[in-house]
């Protein structure tokens, strides 16, 4: 109802409002800056005289320049599947988790799967002492600062309970 309601009033002397529209007096638009170097340029004929006139003296020197290539011509190889050369990865196996079929086999170098991030994350929690900063740099081929960085500010197995006289009262209504 509400649609058909709008569409009467869009609808309402459509015309005779388009000719008033178009009726209006249009704004004059803003006066053009005029441009002071290119319209010196057109209206004296000296320089344009100077800009055609040939230099003999710079054309003498130009015909004395000659330039001489010594390479053999350069051949066009048909490129069937060749990619331009560029800065190999070096890359590590990963250790892979239970899902083998869907982990990532591959990883560059000073990088960790997330498979492999929460395995030596929680190996670090159970055994502190065995596996050390140092070990995790050395087993996964990353950065020491990292690793500490790594251990220190990244904790997804900890579980944070707070007392109840901080915990806000919910009152079931």
């Amino acid at each position: 109802m509400g649609g058909r309601l709008a569409r009467v009033f869009r609808t309402f002397n459509v015309e005779s409002r388009a000719r008033r529209e178009i009726s209006k007096e249009k704004p004059t638009p803003a006066p053009r800056h005029p441009t002071s170097r290119l319209d010196e340029l057109t209206d004296c004929p000296e320089i344009q005289q100077e800009i055609s006139r040939k230099d003999d003296r710079l054309l003498t020197l130009l015909k004395d320049v000659y330039v001489e290539s010594r390479d053999s011509p350069a051949q066009v190889k048909d490129g069937g599947g060749e990619h331009l050369p560029r800065k190999q990865v070096e890359k590590r196996l990963t250790k892979l988790g239970h899902l083998e079929e869907l982990d990532i086999k591959k990883v560059p170098k000073g990088k960790i799967s997330i498979v492999e991030a929460l395995m030596l994350l929680n190996n670090h929690r159970l055994h502190p002492h065995i596996w050390t900063a140092e070990k995790i740099a050395a087993e996964y081929s990353l950065e020491l600062n990292e690793v500490n960085s790594l251990l220190e500010f990244f904790i997804p197995f900890s579980l944070q309970e707070f007392p109840k006289e901080t915990r806000k009262a919910i009152k079931p209504t």
